[in-house]
């Protein structure tokens, strides 16, 4: 019986954390903006680690796979056991901070093909442990079944295979494209809110905290507050940043939100999202955008404006001085509007990167590595 939970532990914790690390690794600036989140002052406070994100994204989902790796080859067990143990240790404590104060809303545990909500995070977590402890306690059953030759070919294929499709979608994007804006999303329908679309929409409850005369804090609903008539009781105070919003009901979210393009402060945003064809030319922040390849991604498109139909803006979470200085040195031509910077790092994960739309349905997205508009004198058009 023992042998038995050893193994079925073993083959869904290896398998889960293969899986997990492969969906993780074909987006890694993906991980590494969830990272950046989870590093912020809000939440574990760690912000001198913002910068080494993406590093230590690269690095973590290269080490799930090997673990996974590793558990079903049986080799390496005291580190892979105890790895696994303190991976799980660490993040199902992460999980549980961030859905008991709803602090991150998805974990990240599978990138954006299958969002959690905090709360399933913390349970998918909790379950792991348990098996995790299961080969622990059954470790003795934990054996290699391959000759060691092949065990070294395998761990070292792994590895190269890992670092080579890493360097790949960090060159090239994600091969497999989960999010909201991925090719074939037709942007304006999926802004359409529930009622737009006949459809339910959630439903969110207000919680309010509040000072006691004595110190003490209560927290009470929004629909309590009115019905007990909490207002009426003068000794009583709303703490500021104890007020929140908490999802009582699912429904209906619109996959694309607090999207909206404003140039000069008008919204232009049907304009360059239903024309024939649009490129959206994206750098979501200047200071950490290769400044070298978006000024030349600039100089080609202002060429490519003025010998073709095709409509152009750029979009970025800059300020203006700094879309200004960027205007004088290349001569552009397209418009730009300041948008959200998260909105936008969810379009395009390559900074800068652009992403081709026509009649509302986005097409492509390019890194700026594939993104070549010109050859020469000759206009030419990404593959």
């Amino acid at each position: 019986m023992k042998n038995v939970l050893t193994q079925i532990s073993r083959v869904l914790v290896g398998g889960l954390f293969i899986f997990s690390g492969v969906i993780k690794m074909n987006d890694p600036v993906g991980f590494a903006f969830k990272l950046e989140e989870y590093f912020g002052e809000d939440v574990l406070n760690l912000p001198f680690l913002q910068p080494l994100a993406l590093y230590l994204a690269v690095f973590l989902v290269i080490l799930e796979v090997l673990l996974g790796v590793f558990l079903l080859l049986g080799v390496y067990k005291r580190f892979t056991l105890w790895s696994l143990a303190g991976m799980m240790g660490f993040f199902t404590f992460l999980t549980f901070y961030s859905a008991y104060f709803n602090k991150v809303t998805d974990c990240g545990c599978f990138g954006d093909a299958i969002p959690l909500t905090p709360w399933e995070s913390f349970s998918k977590d909790v379950v792991l442990s348990i098996l995790i402890a299961v080969l622990i306690w059954g470790q003795m059953h934990i054996r290699t079944w391959l000759p060691e030759r092949i065990n070294q070919a395998k761990m070292a294929g792994t590895l190269l295979l890992c670092v080579l499709f890493s360097n790949h979608v960090l060159s090239h994007g994600p091969i497999w494209d989960f999010r909201a804006y991925k090719p074939g999303t037709d942007v304006l329908v999926a802004m359409k809110s529930a009622e737009e679309l006949g459809l339910e929409p959630p439903k969110y409850e207000t919680y309010f905290t509040l000072a006691a005369p004595d110190g003490s804090r209560v927290e009470v609903s929004g629909t309590a507050y009115i019905d007990e008539k909490w207002y009426e009781r003068t000794d009583y105070t709303i703490v500021e940043d104890g007020t929140y919003s908490k999802k009582i009901a699912e429904g209906y979210e619109p996959p694309i939100h607090d999207f909206a393009i404003l140039i000069n402060g008008e919204d232009r945003t049907e304009e360059f999202v239903a024309a024939p064809q649009v490129l959206w030319l994206i750098a979501y922040d200047f200071s950490k955008a290769n400044m070298e390849e978006l000024e030349r991604l600039v100089r080609e498109l202002n060429i490519y404006i003025q010998k073709t139909s095709v409509k152009v803006v750029g979009m970025t979470s800059s300020s203006d001085e700094e879309i200004a200085a960027l205007v004088t040195k290349t001569g552009c031509r397209f418009p730009w509007a300041v948008m959200d910077g998260t909105a936008l790092k969810t379009v395009q994960r390559s900074n800068p990167g652009v992403t081709l739309l026509e009649d509302g349905i986005i097409q492509n997205h390019w890194h700026y590595n594939d993104a070549i508009f010109l050859e020469g004198s000759n206009l030419v058009w990404p593959e």
